[in-house]
């Protein structure tokens, strides 16, 4: 049976950095990946312009298509600046599209990363995500995304993944996707560079005994329950 699957993410290229090769597994078996974005992602940039914003979201429906997942859904919240929203005011409309979509897996970040985006989402989906009787959400995973989750702190709160998603047959997939947001990838050896993304995959499927995977840290996980009579 096809599950729904929502992703949310601070800012485009989070995305398929963080879970790009298994939103594109999802979709191979017939789920329906949902994605959402906090922040446009260039907001906290000197003159940013309109265009710029647009160009971005183009980018996201893009790599989206590429990837087999549902056209993208954005939010307005300041780039760079989600601490100065109140937490309601962000959890609000999030709740409004879980209801709407009523997901069964939910993929966001790592609370330890760097980018306070990043930080604020994750307090987002997990409030929004409240174990309630009869919540359609069963699983929460936080995915690593390069250039944040590795630059924090090695004390704080450090991303030990205790799950791993064989992706060796959508890495090329991925690796498609990442080219849509050329604008935000850097050369190697920038963390943050495409050659990277692969060596980082690869680190983690070798890790489990395959070519390629992304590596997860669950959250919650409520299995049905079933009665032996």
């Amino acid at each position: 049976m096809s599950k729904q699957i929502l992703v949310v993410a601070a800012h485009p290229d989070d995305e398929v950095l963080g879970c790009g090769g298994t939103m594109a597994r999802h979709a191979s078996n017939g789920d329906k990946v949902h994605v959402l974005f906090m922040s446009a992602g260039v907001g906290s940039r000197e003159n940013v312009k309109n265009d710029e914003i647009n160009e971005r979201r183009i980018c996201a429906k893009q790599a989206s298509k590429i990837l087999g997942s549902q056209s993208p859904q954005f939010l307005n919240f300041p780039d760079n600046r989600m601490d100065s929203v109140d937490l309601l005011d962000i959890v609000q409309p999030l709740e409004k599209l879980i209801e709407k979509i009523k997901p069964e897996v939910v993929y966001t970040h790592h609370i330890g990363d760097l980018n306070i985006d990043h930080q604020i989402t994750h307090k987002a989906v997990v409030t929004a995500c409240r174990p309630q009787p009869g919540f359609c959400v069963k699983e929460i995973f936080a995915f690593e995304v390069l250039s944040s989750t590795e630059w924090q702190t090695s004390e704080y709160l450090p991303f030990i993944p205790n799950v791993y998603f064989d992706i060796s047959n959508q890495i090329e997939k991925k690796c498609k996707a990442l080219k849509f947001y050329d604008n935000e990838m850097r050369q190697s050896p920038h963390s943050r560079s495409i050659d990277n993304t692969i060596r980082l995959n690869a680190l983690r499927g070798n890790s489990v005994g395959v070519d390629y995977a992304e590596a997860f840290i669950l959250i919650r996980s409520l299995k049905k329950i079933v009665k032996i009579t």
